[in-house]
């Protein structure tokens, strides 16, 4: 049932006159008086301008592309190419489109609030990239705002994040556990039998997918999996500073860390090198996603390649449907392994 202007005004308990007013902006409106008016537009999910079956004709020229941290080379790089493929004429009367970057800073709420603001922008294609939120309530959120905006005539992309069930929105998937299971299989097979493990934040997909696949690989090899052998932190690289000199006091003698990410990869190397330790010859080091600093680590780092401009380019293209998408609407990414000068054998094996 479609939501009107007069719902939102009863929900709000103000005059029709005013919600227009808050939603156009072009009346000054009490400050308490506009926040009940939002409030209630996001509660009822009203969208400006009429029926969702007419919006579907009537989409703008812009396009979201909700990213947790645009300072992240990993995130920075995804946006880019998908904003190369959504730059040029294409857009209504073929004019230009408009990509709006949007940060959420890894805030649940934040994603929802974009989401609810491209909504009523009736933006053409909105992408989402990297890991979700793993949370009943907000995943419940997602996936009905994905609906209402394929309603809308949105076309919704997901980038690096694993699928949303019972939505319309096509997924280009990373196949973080396999990976996570190669990389970490490649330390053992060097000979590393005490692995620590840097993982991301406990609540995003990412995390537990790569840790998964390590998990997998210790099991595969017949090697317990000791929890305090494992830290959780940020994707950044203070926090793999951090972690790193956190492992080493639990297990002085390990001979490997596995990272999250290359940032968090640096940040141990460096704990390691403070700590009177050399990479690889006392401790190797591994990190994932092959960003641009990567090669040029000293040592350079083993980790995984994730092909993230050549991801967020398909996004881009299949988000202004100039590709088709995969069949069944999902497609999975793989990841390569990069081995490089911070793995080698354990010291206690050379000859």
């Amino acid at each position: 049932m479609t939501v009107t202007l007069a719902d939102v005004a009863a929900r709000a308990q103000v005059s029709p006159a005013t919600v227009s007013r808050v939603l156009n902006g072009n009346y000054p409106v009490a400050a308490a008086t506009r926040e009940r008016v939002l409030k209630a537009v996001d509660e009822l999910d009203y969208v400006l301008n009429g029926p969702a079956s007419a919006l579907a004709a009537a989409t703008s020229d812009l396009v979201g592309i909700l990213v947790n941290d645009i300072a992240d080379p990993f995130f920075g790089i995804m946006a880019s190419a998908i904003q190369s493929e959504i730059g040029g004429p294409g857009g209504r009367a073929g004019g230009e489109r408009l990509a709006v970057v949007c940060n959420t800073g890894g805030s649940p709420e934040r994603e929802l609030t974009y989401l609810t603001l491209l909504q009523r922008q009736r933006a053409a294609a909105v992408v989402l990239t990297g890991g979700a939120v793993e949370d009943a309530p907000h995943a419940a959120a997602v996936a009905a705002k994905l609906r209402r905006l394929a309603e809308a005539g949105t076309r919704v992309v997901l980038c690096g994040r694993p699928p949303v069930p019972d939505t319309e929105a096509v997924t280009l998937a990373f196949d973080n556990r396999g990976s996570a299971r190669r990389l970490t299989g490649h330390l053992i097979g060097l000979g590393h039998r005490r692995l620590g493990y840097i993982a991301g934040p406990r609540e995003r997909t990412t995390t537990r997918h790569r840790l998964e696949g390590h998990r997998e690989a210790l099991a595969a090899a017949g090697l317990d999996d000791d929890p305090a052998l494992t830290v959780h932190g940020r994707f950044d690289r203070r926090s793999g500073h951090e972690a790193a000199l956190e492992l080493l006091r639990r297990e002085p003698s390990l001979t490997a860390i596995v990272a999250a990410n290359d940032s968090v990869a640096l940040g141990a190397c460096a704990a390691l090198r403070e700590s009177g330790l050399r990479v690889p010859q006392d401790v190797s080091v591994a990190g994932f996603d092959d960003l641009p600093f990567s090669m040029d680590a000293v040592p350079s780092l083993t980790t995984v390649r994730l092909p993230l401009a050549e991801a967020g380019a398909r996004a881009g293209r299949i988000a202004m449907a100039r590709e088709e998408p995969p069949p069944g609407g999902i497609a999975t990414v793989h990841g390569e392994l990069m081995v490089r000068g911070s793995t080698g054998v354990p010291r206690e094996q050379r000859g």
